[in-house]
């Protein structure tokens, strides 16, 4: 099969715009395919498809899809490259259709950018069905024609990256507990010499005093885990690292705090933070990137038992702090708490954590952008600048010393988990809460609950756990080891 771009006609004629590929492929069938497109009705608009069958012998199928304007660039009231998601969404869909027809290999024309093409195509065909007796045949994108293969490969890459957090998240919980997490992201890191991994048992985690994180663990049968990964791409292996901190809760119940339990089977995906974290540390070393990065990843399942935390508890956190467990659900916080803590032993260039955390990020932005709360300018803006190139973005949320009161002002103990308003501002609470464990001057939260699935908002991703934004972070270490920043 072919995928062919076409651009939406500027003038009334309505004459195709095809890409150079589409005028290189027309040629080669005798001005067929301009004349078919221009039988076929209107203009095609964006993200819309023709299937053409029988133009050439190489090529029995050929679907035409539709990228929008041929100029379009940064948005800047969308926060986004439109010229990048319409290649992206259209290389999707011609993909897909290519798919139903059960043809095994795609040949998709770069569009003018190899690289937002490859994305389209890889994250576009890919889809969860390791369970499944019935599956959908495989497709194989490659690139039409022999210009841009570095940036296609680095397409592939980057959507590679995305997928295996989409597979992570996707995966039901009895298969993806916290040591087969661990041992699944090992093995994805095994071909790697610049790359240690250490998968840390609960007697590391009990001689770290990380009180809060166990208290959390105690629940489950499942023993957790503290995975810690170690990629020395810098020229120096002293050079200060960037440490990404991930919540891995592979099954959040909501402990004695129970979910309601409709909708609870999402919660598989509760390890988010650490699912993304881990496939942007794979991604960077797949691409070489010259950086030191220090993965931490504290998992574990929060259920209710007889060995539960109860509302009311007080833990206490690897720097000594006491906190009042008021709401047992509001549990990843109190996982990346003990990890921040530890994440100050490596003299960081920067923290960012990732993390579900909370409903209310999802009630404030839904799924149109990850809510980023952070004490940098700098940082804020090395994530902004990536995101417009991803397409998947963030927006930066407050800090304030607001919020810190409603978390510090509680009866028992040094902090409580929630917020004394309880529903009010929740994610802003929330942060706040974590921010009680940061001395770091680069610190950045990344709350992504709300972009942890995709029903149909993001065109060129299938329904199902989304993997957002593995590529904002890759994107955003690839540009932090481009900043000569210290």
């Amino acid at each position: 099969g072919l995928v062919l771009g076409v651009y939406s006609s500027e003038k009334d004629d309505g004459a195709a715009q095809f890409t150079s590929a589409g005028d290189a492929f027309d040629r080669l069938v005798s001005g067929k395919l301009r004349a078919l497109l221009s039988l076929c009705g209107p203009p095609l608009k964006k993200g819309k498809t023709r299937i053409f069958h029988g133009l050439h012998q190489d090529f029995p199928s050929v679907v035409v899809v539709g990228l929008g304007k041929k100029n379009a660039g940064i948005n800047e009231q969308e926060n986004w490259n439109e010229g990048k998601e319409n290649i992206r969404t259209a290389v999707a869909v011609g993909c897909r259709q290519i798919q139903d027809l059960e043809i095994p290999c795609v040949e998709v024309d770069p569009c003018g950018d190899a690289q937002a093409a490859a994305e389209g195509a890889v994250l576009g065909l890919h889809e969860y069905n390791e369970l499944k007796q019935k599956k959908k045949p495989v497709v194989t994108p490659q690139l039409h024609g022999r210009a841009e293969s570095e940036a296609w490969q680095k397409g592939v890459i980057y959507a590679e990256g995305q997928n295996l957090a989409r597979y992570l998240m996707e995966a039901p919980a009895n298969y993806i507990t916290p040591i087969k997490f661990a041992e699944h992201v090992e093995q994805k890191l095994r071909s790697f010499s610049n790359v240690k991994v250490h998968i840390r048992p609960e007697s590391w985690i009990t001689t770290q005093e990380m009180g809060a994180f166990l208290s959390v663990a105690k629940g489950s049968a499942e023993p957790p885990i503290f995975l810690e990964i170690h990629y020395s791409g810098g020229a120096n292996t002293n050079d200060s690292p960037l440490v990404f901190v991930g919540k891995g809760v592979t099954f959040d119940s909501g402990g004695i705090s129970l979910k309601p339990s409709s909708g609870m089977d999402a919660m598989r995906a509760d390890m988010g933070g650490a699912a993304t974290v881990c496939s942007a540390i794979v991604t960077a070393a797949a691409l070489n990137l010259p950086l030191n990065i220090i993965g931490l990843a504290p998992l574990c399942e929060n259920m209710p038992s007889g060995k539960a935390n109860k509302p009311g508890d007080v833990v206490r956190a690897k720097n000594g702090k006491t906190i009042q467990v008021d709401n047992t659900d509001a549990e990843g916080r109190l996982l990346l708490a003990d990890a921040l803590c530890y994440a100050h032993n490596f003299n960081a260039r920067a923290i960012v954590n990732v993390a579900t955390l909370t409903g209310a990020m999802d009630v404030a932005l839904g799924s149109a952008a990850t809510g980023v709360f952070t004490n940098s300018s700098w940082l804020w803006t090395h994530l902004y600048e990536a995101s417009i190139l991803t397409g998947d973005r963030v927006w930066r949320m407050p800090l304030f010393e607001h919020y810190t009161k409603q978390v510090t002002d509680c009866p028992l103990a040094d902090v409580s988990n929630i917020g004394k308003y309880s529903r009010a501002g929740g994610a802003c609470t929330a942060a706040a809460f974590l921010k009680e464990f940061v001395t770091a001057s680069h610190w950045a939260h990344l709350d992504i609950a709300g972009v942890m699935s995709n029903k149909d908002e993001v065109p060129y991703l299938r329904k199902g756990m989304a993997g957002r934004p593995t590529r904002t972070l890759v994107e955003f270490v690839a540009r932090l080891s481009q900043d000569g920043h210290n």
